[in-house]
């Protein structure tokens, strides 16, 4: 029996080794394996713009300490828009085709995809695009084409904005789980659905004003492109006159409803290609990695330092999409100590969240500011904490669409008092001093606890004033009467005197390299993330070695049960006060 065991141990020890081994090579491929990737750009081509697989400005570097390998992604909005820039001069590509396009992109993303499409035109080359239905976001980013297809049984969905709160003031009586708020700020409707059962006049004036000042960037946009007036987009809109082919049609919204065949032979005809050819055809993608690697201008010696701070912030070392002090702070370091960087562009992409990895973070831009410029460019939305780390820049720039605002903070319990003495749970607690248990979930809210939250609640309020007033030169009362947790436009912001100008991240760039007096240059993009061998696990699952654990849950609960699932996710692993945006406003 002993000797059948150990024949047996050996044998499952071999098995788990060849398995380990084999896994371990099938990771060691994906990271170091395979060839460059780059795909060949062949004359007369057409760069298909599919951007469903973009949604951060930043694909991100990382650098995998325990192989001392580094990984360079290119699949962000930054080299879309150099692919772009590129091309406009590349005598292979003659034009670009939106074909189908469905984008996760912000309106601000949009926008300046749009206005990248918009010079590319200048050089004379075509765009061209179609689809089977079109939203309302991705009409916005199609309406700049040259010509504009739609299918004859297709869509267009043009019908203004709207933004639904859900509010759980009942649900919570019911349940017997309530949300303790402690907050500053009649504005900060992020805890208004625990403590109303309806949306406050304060609430609804703001989403009011702010997607009105959005609408109105877009009909401003498409009235540009497609030469129709405002009035007369928003009685199409007002009416849904755009909701069939045909409609759309006479209204001028689009400009032919064909199959998809009959589009390809239309730029056949603009190639000059016979009908039995296929024309040739690189994505946005591969065109932009083809960009990306392409060899740098070295005679270039200044460098502008371009930092990426998108996602929540949390704290920690940060990732692509979460903002943490460690990446950032060494980001920050590591510019300005190096000489040949002149001045330095924070693209900020950020709802907020920590308080106190916002403050750490605007600490290190004040060192910064001492040896070098530091420009902010804003993204879809830099509000709260993602306000407060923009504050102190030398020089801010937001989109017309830019979110940003809602200074303010607050801070949210659960609370199971209720829902513990209906099931029969009863909490008891021993102590040696009176403040000694602090919080419990099982108890109602100590008064002392609330009192001391409030306190602190408070003084980063202060504190979060001070900053403002401090970088934006002004008193704190003037930051008080426009702060409050609102949220404005970058249309609106700009008036209140919280940005500086409208632009985008290439006219902060040029603003940073003015600051540094430099005009010969080149762009260094930052955070390198830093990863070890076990945070590599942790992001892979199941036997595909190569989708993780997001991309599984996306993929097998469909988008909107993810991003609830998102949300859940977002509220439970909130620590400490919360500089974060008021609501989330998704526009379509």
């Amino acid at each position: 029996m002993k000797f059948i065991s150990n024949v047996l141990a050996t044998i499952i020890g071999i098995f788990v080794f060849c398995m380990l081994f084999f896994f371990g090579i099938i990771l060691i491929g994906a990271i170091f394996g395979g060839d460059d990737g780059k795909v060949s750009v062949k004359k007369n081509s057409v760069i298909e713009l599919d951007l469903s697989e973009v949604s951060l400005d930043y694909a991100g570097k990382i650098n995998f300490k325990d192989f001392n390998y580094f990984e360079t992604n290119h699949n962000g909005l930054t080299d879309v828009l150099n692919a772009i820039e590129n091309a406009k001069t590349d005598d292979k590509i003659k034009g670009i085709s939106i074909l189908k396009n469905q984008s996760n992109l912000g309106l601000a993303q949009s926008q300046a995809i749009r206005k990248k499409l918009a010079d590319f035109k200048k050089s004379g080359k075509f765009v061209v695009a179609y689809s089977d239905f079109l939203t309302q976001k991705d009409y916005y980013l199609n309406s700049v084409a040259d010509t504009v297809y739609l299918n004859p049984i297709g869509e267009l969905d043009f019908k203004g904005l709207s933004s639904e709160v859900l509010f759980m003031k009942e649900l919570q009586e019911k349940t017997g789980i309530k949300m303790e708020v402690i907050r500053h700020g009649k504005y900060k409707s992020a805890v208004e659905p625990y403590l109303n059962q309806e949306m406050s006049a304060n609430n609804r004036e703001q989403i009011s004003v702010l997607l009105n000042s959005v609408w109105n960037t877009i009909v401003t946009d498409i009235s540009e492109s497609r030469n129709i007036p405002i009035d007369s987009l928003n009685a199409i809109a007002n009416s849904l006159d755009a909701r069939t082919p045909e409609l759309a049609l006479a209204h001028n919204l689009i400009d032919k409803i064909a199959y998809e065949d009959e589009y390809h032979s239309a730029i056949k005809t603009k190639l000059k290609v016979t009908k039995k050819e296929d024309y040739n055809v690189i994505s946005i993608l591969d065109y932009a990695k083809n960009n990306a690697t392409s060899i740098s201008d070295f005679s270039k010696k200044d460098i502008i330092a371009v930092i990426y701070a998108q996602g929540e912030i949390q704290g920690g070392e940060g990732r692509v999409n979460i903002i943490g002090e460690g990446s950032i702070k060494r980001s920050l370091k590591a510019a300005r100590e190096d000489k040949n960087v002149k001045s330095i562009v924070l693209r900020v992409d950020s709802p907020g969240g920590s308080a106190l990895t916002s403050e750490l973070i605007w600490r290190e831009i004040e060192l910064t500011k001492k040896v070098k410029p530091v420009v902010v460019s804003m993204g879809n939305v830099a509000a709260s904490g993602g306000y407060y780390i923009a504050c102190n820049a030398n020089a801010i720039f937001a989109e017309k669409s830019t979110i940003t605002g809602s200074i303010g903070v607050f801070g949210v319990l659960p609370n199971m008092s209720t829902l513990a003495k209906n099931i029969g749970i009863n909490a008891e607690q021993v102590r040696t001093h009176e403040n000694a248990s602090g919080y419990s979930l099982f108890e109602p809210i100590d008064e002392n606890f609330k009192k001391f939250t409030l306190e602190s609640v408070e003084n980063i309020y202060g504190t979060f004033l001070e900053r403002v007033a401090q970088g934006r030169k002004m008193t704190t009362a003037q930051v008080d009467s426009i702060a409050q947790g609102r949220v404005w436009t970058g249309t609106d912001a700009l008036k209140l005197g919280l940005v500086d100008k409208i632009g985008g991240l290439e006219d902060a760039i040029k603003h940073a390299a003015t600051l540094g007096k430099t005009k010969s240059y080149q762009v260094e993009n930052y955070p390198e993330y830093e990863q070890n061998f076990e945070d590599l696990l942790n992001n892979l699952t199941g036997i595909s070695m190569f989708q993780t654990k997001d991309a599984l849950l996306r993929e097998h609960l469909g988008e909107e049960s993810y991003l609830l699932i998102q949300q859940i996710k977002k509220a439970n692993q909130l620590k400490g006060v919360q500089a974060l945006m008021p609501f989330e406003l998704k526009i379509q």
